[in-house]
């Protein structure tokens, strides 16, 4: 356990848009220290000048352990690099923060918690949604739907510039629903509380400028123990269509409860970080009917302007890793639910490449 009176060293690996936010998350909480940025391209440098200059610059993970000698690693590189970072930061005494997903395959998953059930060392995965108040209402409020649930969502990015450079990166180990897919999953877990049975999955290669034998749009659904289904979409690129990219729905016998993001739903906002998680308001639909078979109540408007930015969530999150590090937090059911959100979403992932229902065990 590290002090919680000692700073903790971190070790940024990957300086592009989640690594620069985690990296001023770092810069200004009290309790972190950045011993070093590491990148294989200029984004440290960019970085280092944002955050005021000042930081060791290193091109080689490897190097910058051996030179940083670390408490903690913040990963948040492509994920083919995920495992071995991961593994090579807890066996060398570090505690780790890494972006989800936690890696690059089921198997890798599977390699990387067992180390940090080994090592004792803290492992966190960046799942933004569960530090973002607004999320935990809507799951909040779906609970109260009864059962099954049947729940609807997509994320849909036009993008364009270097955030299509981005998402082509990306692709060249996974797809849109994998990466994305993952945060979703786990918040379609949360809210049934129920095994997930059986996926099926459908996916299209819009763009010759991405790997053969990937896709970048991709659609899959879920099944549950307690009947409860998922639908989950994502597309990634210049050719995306903005109309309805942004639907979180879930309903039940009760009812129904809906995000409604009049601004961050917007048009041109698609590829924007802080609309991916801004919520706004959330409409509670009620089910049930009068006498005269009208609806007894009326909609609820659960207003939620006053919510935590990108940034603010980036912060929330390495404050929950800083108290996990310095409370000892047990982390095992957060660990066991990252592997299981990317083991579904794999399961996914072989239904679009197969054309076959998968069946999870």
């Amino acid at each position: 356990m590290v002090n919680s009176t000692k700073n903790i060293r971190v070790l940024v690996v990957g300086c592009g848009n989640m690594g620069s936010s985690h990296a001023t998350a770092y810069h200004h909480l009290d309790g972190f220290e950045i011993c070093g940025l590491v990148s294989g391209g200029s984004t440290k440098e960019i970085l280092n000048e944002k955050l005021g200059g000042g930081y060791d610059l290193y091109n080689d993970f490897d190097l910058a352990m051996e030179a940083t000698k670390p408490d903690a690693v913040c990963i948040s590189t492509y994920p083919d690099t995920h495992e071995r970072f991961a593994i090579k930061a807890m066996e060398s005494g570090c505690h780790v923060f890494v972006e989800k997903p936690i890696a690059d395959s089921v198997a890798a998953a599977e390699r990387v918690a067992e180390v940090a059930r080994k090592t004792g060392k803290k492992l966190v995965v960046g799942y933004i949604l569960r530090h973002h108040p607004s999320w935990e209402r809507f799951i909040k409020e779906a609970h109260k739907l009864g059962k099954p649930l049947a729940i609807r969502m997509n994320l849909n990015q036009q993008s364009s510039g270097k955030m299509w450079t981005l998402h082509r990166n990306l692709m060249k180990s996974l797809s849109p629903i994998v990466d994305c897919g993952v945060h979703y999953i786990d918040v379609m877990c949360q809210m049934t509380r129920s095994k997930p049975v059986q996926v099926y999955a459908i996916g299209a290669r819009l763009t010759e400028e991405i790997p053969a034998g990937n896709y970048n749009y991709g659609q899959l659904q879920i099944r549950f123990e307690d009947g409860s289904v998922g639908w989950y979409e994502a597309g990634w690129g210049p050719m995306i269509s903005e109309t309805a990219f942004f639907v979180k729905d879930v309903i039940g016998p009760k009812g129904s409860v809906s995000i409604v993001a009049k601004t961050a739903g917007g048009s041109g906002k698609s590829d924007s970080i802080d609309a991916h998680t801004k919520t706004e308001s959330l409409l509670v639909h009620h089910a049930e009917l009068d006498a005269d078979e009208k609806f007894a109540k009326e909609d609820e408007w659960i207003n939620l302007e006053d919510e935590p930015g990108h940034q603010e969530l980036c912060d929330r999150e390495q404050l929950y890793f800083q108290k996990a590090i310095n409370e000892n937090i047990d982390l095992t059911d957060h660990i066991e639910d990252a592997v299981n959100s990317l083991r579904i979403a794999f399961a996914c992932d072989e239904s679009v490449h197969t054309g076959k229902v998968v069946a999870l065990t």
